[in-house]
């Protein structure tokens, strides 16, 4: 189990409070597929990836970004059960559609240039960054804690 403590709930409370999932989590996902265009085999479905404004335009990245940044939230309200919200996400991208687990890494890595660009230095603090990178951290490992 992580520790929290009362300035890093604080922090990550804070953070998540000026987060707009309409635009971050679309932005963020759509930097994944760019930046990293071998993730794109995950979004197949998706239509047109061909390029980053194609990427950029696509209505179902810009949708799909949306659940990620939401189902986010859930870490968020539940800091000491990380594991256990993400568990049946975990299984789901390991058994069933057969994730390769770095990519939630490449994503929070995505997700927390995004943020660190909307909010700017003054609001994205070394401090804030550390405490919003360890919270990603543990997201990321109770993702991948289904796989073997």
């Amino acid at each position: 189990m992580v520790h929290w403590t009362d300035a890093e709930r604080h922090i990550i409370a804070d953070i998540w409070g000026k987060i707009k999932p309409d635009e971050i989590g679309p932005q963020a996902l759509a930097r994944v597929l760019i930046v990293y265009p071998w993730t794109q085999r995950y979004f197949t479905s998706f239509g047109n990836l061909s390029n980053a404004a194609a990427i950029l335009g696509n209505p179902k990245v810009a949708a799909h970004g949306k659940v990620v940044i939401n189902g986010l939230e859930k870490g968020v309200k539940n800091l000491d059960n990380v594991k256990g919200v993400y568990a049946k996400l975990s299984e789901l991208h390991s058994e069933t559609l057969h994730v390769d687990p770095s990519n939630f890494t490449l994503l929070a890595n995505c997700l927390t240039v995004c943020l660190a660009a909307k909010l700017g230095p003054s609001a994205f603090t070394p401090e804030v960054h550390e405490t919003w990178q360890k919270f990603l951290n543990v997201v990321v490992a109770a993702l991948c804690k289904q796989y073997h």
